[in-house]
């Protein structure tokens, strides 16, 4: 029985310790507390892209899609503002996808950058959840600005595969404009 006292005395101590060192550890230093010299995603908007450039680049999305096969995709062409411009729903496009790929659009052209940002921002993460706060985020990939001539004229968003399928549709329309 006293073998078992001490045991167990041991063992409380060894937690008590424990846990006590891990008190005392720092909290890691919050990596959104730098500051940046220069404004990150600072790429200016230009006038909106246009219904025949908007269907070119839609195209090539559903091209990409074809090439694959079985792919059925969303495709969303939105202005700068995150307003539609064009949409296409291949056949057999999950009907889920529609708002989804005009999402994904959108927030493309509203924050400036690709949707694969704030998905991976969550990926590194508790100090890159405040991303979710934001309004009219989706971190999902699949969302691209469009960018002419140093502006970003629009962006599209597309959905229906697996987020690296709707990428791989989505920077297939991109190309389309070089």
């Amino acid at each position: 029985m006293r073998a078992m006292t001490l045991l167990a005395g041991a063992l409380c101590a060894a937690l008590t310790t424990g846990l006590s060192a891990s008190a005392q550890t720092p909290p890691s230093e919050n990596p959104n507390d730098a500051v940046p010299d220069v404004m990150p995603f600072d790429t200016p908007y230009g006038e909106p892209i246009n219904l025949e450039t908007a269907k070119k680049v839609a195209a090539a999305a559903v091209a990409e899609a074809q090439k694959h096969g079985n792919w059925t995709m969303c495709i969303s062409i939105v202005a700068p503002s995150g307003d539609l411009i064009y949409f296409e729903r291949m056949d057999n496009a999950q009907f889920a996808c529609i708002a989804i790929s005009q999402h994904k659009a959108r927030t493309a052209a509203r924050f400036s950058r690709p949707t694969l940002a704030f998905e991976s921002a969550m990926g590194r993460g508790q100090y890159f959840t405040y991303s979710l706060t934001l309004d009219d985020i989706i971190a999902s990939r699949g969302g691209n600005p469009l960018i002419v001539d140093g502006k970003i004229v629009g962006a599209i968003g597309v959905s229906g595969g697996a987020n690296s399928q709707d990428d791989t549709a989505s920077k297939a329309g991109v190309a389309a404009l070089k």
